[in-house]
């Protein structure tokens, strides 16, 4: 019977598109981390020190406060959210949420600006399927966040990297966005604070960026996930702040403020003061878009309102005081290494960005082989640069324990001696 159902044909297999069956499968974070860490030695009785991904929740000095985990179980225990959501979110989140960062803008937010989502990955899924069309293009950030590039992908929607600009804090280069840009291209996506490179743009680039996409007729999409992460002179400011100038799209999370990734709550927000976004049609497609997407779970939105009410000012800022601590420690113990090039010290988000020199290195070809490699020898995990669109780089999260961090960098340094070239 085994060997009859082996010669059986069956009518379906996996969906690919044209040419896209023989290509490589899509790159991603988790992926590729996945990958690395199964180069683990498991004989290694040493901690596996995980500076690849920014989840700091396992860390005790990063539990999320106090109220936060009142208000969930408060919401849950009240039994008066087991039922289904409205599409777009249940009003009291949403009302929250259009409070909490009406903060920060020269305009107020309308709860029905406001779209819950499965977290912000969920919000990049239903933003790039609202915008797909035939032949249209979308303009992202290199380096940076290749779940823009895999959601294109499967929306048909053709991505354009523009280039970040290393030896200027990371800024856009905005001559390349121009350049990259034609009467296709619908939107460009900025990170700010930024993944995978730490940086955090001030207002003056902010407002360059909004002026340049207003001539290009395109809106912005602003990756807000870690907004008011940061730690050095460069304050936060939303794109929003320059929505009359251009249409805006707001992406965010409870996610990294609140160090909960796996409470998966995020939202989508149209900051359209100037009606653009309304009048274009874009508005009612997202929300069809979001009737055949699932809802984040309807206790968890419920929680929403006092989490932002009753979080207090001390959390933040001992979250603060931790990453900027763990930052300093990242970046000063990296620049010990004489293979690896720090451009600038981070100043935001959980990340900085490190270029390889390979040619101070024995037996090493590239990042993917230097993280595999690291892995299997000191147990230590951190993301090639491959995997968000710079080869021979790597990105390394500062988000964790500083003894872990310590210990971590120790074992990076101590793998690359041991790899050095003998002069």
């Amino acid at each position: 019977m085994v060997e009859k159902e082996s010669k059986k044909k069956w009518n379906f297999e996996g969906n690919f598109h044209g040419e896209q069956k023989t290509a490589s499968p899509p790159i991603t974070v988790r992926g590729i981390l996945y990958m690395i860490m199964r180069s683990l030695n498991k004989d290694d009785d040493r901690p596996i020190i995980p500076l690849g991904h920014g989840d700091p929740s396992a860390f005790p000095c990063f539990r999320t406060s106090a109220a936060a985990e009142d208000a969930v179980v408060d919401a849950l225990r009240s039994a008066r959210y087991n039922s289904y959501s409205p599409t777009v979110g249940i009003l009291p989140a949403r009302r929250a949420i259009a409070g909490y960062l009406s903060h920060d803008l020269p305009y107020n937010l309308s709860p029905d600006d406001v779209y819950l989502t499965v977290g912000c990955s969920n919000a990049i899924e239903v933003i790039i399927e609202a915008l797909a069309r035939p032949g249209a293009n979308i303009l992202v950030p290199r380096p940076g966040f290749p779940y823009y590039d895999v959601r294109a992908a499967c929306s048909n929607l053709e991505v354009r990297h523009y280039d970040l600009l290393p030896d200027k804090g990371w800024e856009v280069d905005l001559e390349a966005v121009e350049a990259l840009s034609d009467e296709n291209t619908v939107a460009m996506v900025i990170i700010n604070p930024g993944n995978p490179c730490g940086n955090v743009h001030s207002p003056q680039h902010l407002e360059k960026i909004a002026e340049k996409a207003r001539k290009l007729g395109i809106l912005v999409i602003a990756d807000e996930v870690y907004e008011q992460i940061t730690f050095g002179s460069t304050n936060f400011v939303p794109m929003a702040a320059f929505a009359a100038t251009v249409p805006v799209i707001t992406l965010g999370s409870i996610s990294k403020r609140w160090t909960v990734p796996g409470w998966r709550l995020g939202w989508l927000v149209t900051c359209d003061p100037t009606a653009a976004l309304k009048n274009s049609g874009l508005i009612e497609r997202i929300t069809e878009c979001l009737e055949v997407t699932t809802d984040p779970a309807t206790f968890m939105q419920a929680a929403i309102p006092q989490i932002l009410e009753k979080t207090k000012e001390e959390f933040y800022s001992n979250i603060i005081a931790i990453l900027r601590r763990c930052a300093d420690i990242c970046f000063d113990r990296l620049q010990e290494i004489p293979c690896i090039t720090c451009p600038s010290k981070p100043e935001g988000s959980m990340f900085l960005m490190v270029k390889l020199n390979l040619e101070l290195l024995d037996d090493i070809g590239d990042d993917m082989e230097f993280c595999i490699k690291l892995a299997e020898e000191e147990s230590v995990v951190v993301l090639p640069g491959v995997a968000v669109g710079m080869k021979n780089w790597l990105r390394v999260t500062f988000a964790c324990d500083h003894s872990c961090l310590e210990d971590g960098l120790g074992r990076m340094k101590a793998f690359c001696q041991r790899h050095a070239k003998k002069h």
